[in-house]
């Protein structure tokens, strides 16, 4: 398989997975290719925590429902990311940037325009949407084979340092190669971010895995094999929901878009 063909078909899990395990081999493959990422002076400062223990599991996935269930219910989540939400596919081929959020629940879909007002998040509140929405975020979670931690080491990562930037980019090189992976062998992949959003559910996840003091918890992530046929398929991240390379590439000067290249690049 092309490697670009791989990157095009990368994608984010936002369905279920197939209750299999993932298989000793795939883990091992898995996190093979996220040790060999590229790290400032060969320092690989990252360090992963492999989990398919159910009930740890379960209990992620319990800290994930019941904050995304807050984070709803308080309005943080819509004020924090509203520049990012589009209810229309006209709005979403105008931004290319973004999530299109065209399913809303029934009762919510006459208050589309109102969702980021005070009215919009009663009337959410009063039909239990945070609840609803935080019970399936739960049971995708649970329903999840193989969760992954990623964490850094401490002795690199010093936020305020040049040595964190490098740690980071070092991490999202490492969890790069994971994903382009989980394409090839027909896994999905998702992050586990509410956990982040509503104060002290993070430090809760770092207790459960056993975080020691010199790592610090970057990121979770569930993974699984992807079913045949879902009705919730992957978020398509296609070429109509990315930005043009007009609208993020430059020719020699900030000043200048690059031309012409806005047209899918062919196979090498």
């Amino acid at each position: 398989m092309e490697f670009l063909d791989v990157v095009r078909r990368r994608k984010t899990t936002n369905g279920p997975f197939r209750p299999d395990p993932v298989s000793e081999e795939h883990q091992r493959l898995l996190m093979e290719v996220a040790g060999r990422a590229p790290s400032q002076l060969n320092s690989q400062p990252w360090r992963f925590c492999v989990v398919d223990d159910r009930a740890v599991i379960e209990q992620v996935a319990d800290i994930s429902g019941s904050s995304m269930t807050t984070a709803m219910s308080n309005g943080t989540f819509f004020e924090r990311y509203k520049p990012y939400f589009r209810f229309s596919a006209a709005e979403m081929a105008e931004k290319r940037s973004g999530m299109l959020f065209d399913k809303l629940p029934v009762p919510l879909r006459p208050f589309t325009k109102q969702v980021f007002t005070a009215r919009g998040q009663k009337i959410m509140n009063q039909l239990r949407v945070p609840q609803t929405l935080g019970a399936e975020n739960r049971k995708l979670v649970a329903g999840s084979p193989l969760l992954l931690a990623v964490m850094l080491d401490r002795a690199e990562y010093r936020p305020g340092q040049l040595s964190s930037f490098y740690s980071l980019f070092s991490m999202g090189a490492a969890m790069e190669n994971v994903w382009l992976t989980t394409v090839e062998i027909g896994m999905g992949i998702q992050f586990v971010s509410f956990p982040m959003e509503v104060e002290g559910q993070w430090d809760r996840l770092v207790e459960l895995f056993g975080v020691p003091d010199d790592l610090e918890l970057m990121a979770v992530y569930r993974l699984g094999y992807l079913p045949e046929q879902s009705s919730r398929p992957a978020i398509d991240w296609s070429s109509h929901e990315r930005r043009l390379p007009s609208q993020y590439v430059f020719r020699n000067s900030c000043a200048t878009p690059q031309e012409g290249w806005d047209e899918p690049a062919a196979q090498p």
